[in-house]
């Protein structure tokens, strides 16, 4: 692994982004799924962050697999169809500070391929609890779509803004 000096002078690693999907999840009455993240890794360990579902792509494993996995995994939806996909890959980088800290220390940054998907099913569907060792939300609602690029970390916001002016013309029911 090569390194590279930054801005700060600081060298970080070299390092890949990590490939991975994002959901939109609407409902019927065109209003976007979000989950509040446990803090973690987003600078202010005390902050809460809201985001829509994602996660990275298994070895061999197609998006569109991907994101329903992903789905299951993080807020129990079956109940769900693929309605619009943005076909090409949009990518972000980490903050420098969390460069070789955040996402297990071995990417830069995700690329990610985002699906909307309507959801089909009733609200108890949803479930958020832990599966195996691992939650990804501690609190859960469904929010206009115009809020979403407000609601999450700054370094992402140009990635749901794009995710925003895509699938806009969805959040009519």
């Amino acid at each position: 692994m090569t390194h590279v000096p930054i801005d700060s002078g600081r060298e970080v690693p070299d390092l890949p982004y990590r490939f991975c999907v994002g959901i939109m999840l609407l409902n019927s009455q065109g209003r976007v799924w979000i989950g509040r993240r446990l803090p973690k890794w987003v600078g202010d360990k005390s902050a809460y962050v809201w985001q829509m579902p994602q996660g990275g792509l298994l070895k061999g494993e197609e998006p569109i697999e991907a994101a329903y996995r992903e789905l299951r995994e993080e807020t129990g939806v079956t109940s769900a169809d693929v309605i619009a996909e943005i076909p090409q890959w949009l990518t972000y980088d980490l903050p420098e500070p969390l460069v070789g800290v955040a996402l297990k220390g071995r990417y830069r940054g995700q690329r990610q391929r985002w699906f909307a998907m309507r959801f089909r099913g009733d609200d108890s569907e949803i479930d958020i609890s832990p599966r195996g060792d691992k939650a990804e939300f501690d609190q859960w609602r469904w929010c206009d779509m115009g809020e979403l690029p407000d609601l999450i970390v700054s370094f992402k916001k140009p990635v749901y803004q794009t995710v925003v002016e895509t699938f806009a013309h969805l959040s009519q029911s």
